[in-house]
């Protein structure tokens, strides 16, 4: 049986090179990712999909922000890839943890050094006066780092979706779409169903 971790990788290695081709494609790593408050009210947005290894799929973002909150509250989340151009989508759920802080580091240092500044400089999610209120937080963080990216902030950092179960979806004609469903077993191999379209 094939590993769906590794179809996710090809369905995604598949979209960057039709994107490749057409410029004005989507980021194909770009993806929906859907979370809950305790008391089950939900919320989703656009994040991306910054890695995918045997474990499952990582995101980073602010741990303070909305999602952060909810993800505190309810380690739980859904992710959507869908890839317009190849007729495909993924969807996801699964249990989230924070990665570890050496995991968040070795990414942080990759991005450049202005989304460094901003993410060192947001207080993502929070309610702020003006635009004028981020750019002066945003000049502060400059002015303690001239010449320099500041290191990450303790409170942002990347997280990791262990899925439970993962579907892929591949339109067909006339709506009949090809549907397959992983289930994760407690012990032992995924569990694969089709479902009806």
């Amino acid at each position: 049986m094939i590993d769906p971790i590794r179809q996710v990788q090809k369905w995604l290695d598949d979209a960057r090179r039709a994107s490749l081709k057409e410029p004005a494609a989507q980021d194909p790593t770009a993806m929906t990712l859907a979370t809950a408050a305790r008391d089950g009210k939900p919320s989703a947005r656009m994040v991306l999909l910054k890695g995918i290894d045997d474990r499952g799929f990582i995101f980073h973002t602010n741990y303070l922000s909305r999602k952060g909150g909810e993800l505190a509250e309810n380690p739980r989340a859904a992710l959507v890839l869908y890839w317009p151009a190849l007729d495909r989508q993924v969807r996801i759920t699964g249990r989230v943890s924070k990665l570890t802080a050496a995991e968040s580091d070795a990414y942080f240092v990759t991005r450049p050094a202005e989304s460094r500044l901003s993410a060192a400089a947001s207080p993502q999610s929070a309610v702020i006066a003006s635009r004028a209120v981020l750019e002066q937080k945003l000049a502060e963080v400059k002015a303690r780092y001239p010449g320099a990216a500041p290191p990450r902030p303790k409170h942002w950092g990347g997280y990791l979706v262990r899925p439970d179960e993962i579907e892929f979806w591949q339109q067909g004609p006339h709506r009949l779409h090809d549907r397959l469903r992983y289930l994760r077993r407690r012990d032992g191999p995924w569990k694969l169903e089709r479902l009806a379209p």
